[in-house]
């Protein structure tokens, strides 16, 4: 019984026949696709099954490239927005505000201050469905590859508001798949920790509108003039399109872009119901201008001075500052225009081609700085940083300390020709006047006397009675530095005049007075300088009495200022590269440089409305020009050198006599 069951079940098996053979699967084989009635089939199952295994491939790269994304980034929940870096608001004397610095120039401001329509047109023309998505929009990013693969390159980036915020907080700007992810990633993170108001308002005061502006406060105040809560629809629909592309649409250089691209922001806003066609009408009727920001020009020299000083003054910037100045904004734009106007007019005709002016009170107050003639096209600040040889501007540091040594300005001294191992000094006009006194010898600017001078004394007591007056830089302590051949900066040359107009005190040049928070708190108040007497009161009465000359029969008599008692020094570098002239009065004391790569003036206007303040030792002191009848000035200021020093050639060149006449006429503001 048992033999007939086990041979019943192996039965089917042989009973099968051909049929049954050809289907089964052999073993120890692989059964292959397309065998008997598959046959038909196979290319289109192949291409399911590849379809399968690469779509399954590409799942898994992507989440482990958003799961390895996601692990570079800090931890989400330790993640926060950024403080908004500060800005410095610099402010003159009269409390009104020159310019801004920082990485973002505006203050935040809450949606809720700005006009509906300002938000609304970002809204529109950036991210339109804003509202309803969750950070990221398929939609738009659907139609952003479909033009990019149309156009065969990045025609549009599919961003939104939110992923454009995450960027500009947290990732640099890098156009890369993986900043991407990044970017995904932490856009839904923003979106399930704000508000979409918060959102909104977090880029608005973020965002990127060209020309040094971030933010839609700072964009306002500089292509408007105006806070953002009071721009018009049109205004709105210029910021809102600018942020596409801040250097391409600049309105400085792109008029016309900027304005077409308004145009397709008004035309986004009206159809999504954002504004009437009324509005839009009329703002294409009267289309925003840009216009030229408040403390652009020569202010911004004072600016970048400032933050350079800034952190040793309160620290580590990390909050929004005010910065108290003493620039007085009247006397800086009398500068500025004075400077630009007459480069214009002769800067050519003298071969010059730029300018720097200081001018500051007797106590070191700077009241007006301008480092160049365009600062658009050179920021280099030529009043600050620049140094070059002051020529004859030098020789009353020669004079003081021969004065101080016990000599006096009737002291006489021997104008001829002098020889010093081959070094043969001479006089501009190549003359010599034989016996002269101190005052002669310095109003004429006589190099011999000079020279004779500093070996008198000693060159190195020159140089100690230079440093005492504030100069800083570094001096060669030889013969020739009776002639200004050691490079000296503007200011320093100018504030090394100071004790001259203020009694014989040491002072130091500022310019910033006060620092505080914008809520007041006050982190920096500069004190009353008392740095001491290093003149004595005799000493300065004998030098404002011999630079008095100077303006009276001397090399600059152009540059008396009728009513005041004015004082200074002109100075002409070797090979006549730099022109200057150092001149003072009780109430201010400026300093002009001109030459191959600087030149400027001061303006009159300085002295107006001003009470009249006598130089220190001067309310009676006599002029000294009734004792030189015969003797004529030098066409040109002094300070030549010819032969050699220190090995260089110094022969002097022909120059137009004109050139000091016109820079000391337009520093006391007269033609």
């Amino acid at each position: 019984m048992g033999q007939q069951k086990s041979n019943a079940r192996r039965a089917p098996a042989r009973d099968a026949g051909p049929a049954a053979s050809a289907t089964e699967r052999p073993r120890g084989k692989h059964w292959k696709w397309g065998r008997g009635k598959g046959a038909a089939r196979s290319p289109l199952r192949r291409l399911i099954y590849w379809s399968l295994v690469l779509g399954l491939w590409a799942l898994i790269a992507a989440v482990g490239t958003v799961a390895f994304a996601v692990s570079t980034l800090p931890p989400i929940q330790s993640l926060e927005v950024p403080k908004r870096p500060p800005t410095v608001e610099i402010v003159g004397l009269d409390g009104r505000p020159l310019t801004m610095r920082g990485e973002m120039s505006g203050t935040d401001v809450a949606i809720k201050e700005l006009p509906p329509y300002l938000p609304r047109a970002f809204v529109a023309i950036e991210d339109r469905r804003f509202y309803s998505h969750f950070g990221v929009d398929p939609i738009g990013l659907l139609r952003a590859v479909a033009a990019n693969v149309l156009h065969r390159g990045v025609s549009q980036g599919g961003s939104t508001i939110t992923q454009q915020l995450a960027k500009n907080l947290f990732l640099t700007q890098d156009r890369t798949l993986w900043r991407k992810m990044q970017e995904l990633v932490l856009a839904l993170w923003l979106e399930r920790k704000f508000s979409k108001t918060q959102i909104l308002e977090l880029y608005l005061n973020r965002v990127y509108f060209g020309s040094g502006a971030y933010g839609v406060e700072a964009a306002a105040q500089k292509y408007f003039g105006k806070p953002a809560r009071a721009v018009k629809v049109a205004e709105a629909a210029m910021l809102a399109g600018l942020v596409k592309s801040p250097s391409r649409l600049a309105p400085s250089r792109n008029p016309d872009g900027v304005e077409r691209r308004a145009q397709a922001v008004l035309t986004a806003m009206t159809e999504l119901g954002f504004v009437t066609e009324t509005m839009a009408k009329t703002a294409l009727a009267q289309p925003a201008r840009a216009v030229r920001p408040a403390g652009a020009g020569s202010v911004n020299y004072v600016a970048d001075w400032i933050m350079d000083v800034l952190d040793d003054l309160v620290g580590r910037v990390e909050q929004d500052l005010v910065v108290e100045t003493s620039i007085e904004p009247a006397l800086q734009a009398a500068a500025e225009k004075a400077l630009t106007d007459e480069l214009a007019l002769k800067g050519q005709k003298f071969e010059v081609a730029q300018g720097a002016i200081v001018a500051m009170t007797p106590d070191g107050a700077v009241r007006a700085l301008v480092g160049g003639k365009n600062y658009a096209e050179s920021q280099f600040n030529r009043a600050v940083a620049a140094k070059r040889q002051p020529g004859s501007a030098f020789k009353p540091f020669v004079y003081l300390t021969a004065l101080e040594r016990g000599l006096t300005p009737d002291s006489v001294r021997e104008d001829k020709p002098i020889a010093l191992k081959g070094w043969k000094p001479e006089n501009y006009s190549h003359e010599y006047r034989g016996p002269v006194t101190l005052t002669q010898a310095l109003a004429l600017s006589l190099n011999t006397v000079s020279v004779r001078l500093t070996l008198e004394v000693g060159p190195r007591a020159v140089a100690k009675t230079a440093y005492r007056l504030g100069i800083a830089s570094k001096l060669d302590a030889n013969p020739s530095l009776a002639l200004g051949t050691s490079e000296v900066s503007l200011i320093e040359l100018t504030s090394a005049y100071a004790p001259f107009a203020n009694g014989g005190d040491a002072i130091t040049p500022h310019v910033v007075e006060r620092v505080r928070t914008r809520a007041g708190k006050v982190l920096f108040a500069r004190a009353p300088q008392n740095l001491g007497r290093i003149v004595e009161p005799r000493h300065v009465a004998m030098m404002n009495a011999m630079m008095r000359e100077t303006l009276l029969i001397g090399t600059a008599q152009k540059a008396q200022l009728p009513g005041w008692q004015a004082a200074g020094k002109t100075g002409t570098s070797q090979d006549f590269r730099d022109a200057w002239f150092i001149g003072y009065t009780g109430h201010l004391v400026a300093g002009v440089w001109l030459g191959n790569d600087d030149s400027s003036p001061t303006k009159k206007a300085a002295h107006q409305g001003v009470a009249v303040a006598a130089l220190p030792g001067l309310s009676a002191a006599p002029s000294f020009a009734s004792a030189l009848p015969n003797i004529a000035p030098p066409p040109l200021v002094a300070g030549q050198l010819s032969g050699q020093a220190g090995g260089q050639s110094v022969r002097p060149q022909p120059i137009e006599p004109g050139l000091d006449g016109w820079f000391l006429d337009r520093l006391f503001g007269r033609r």
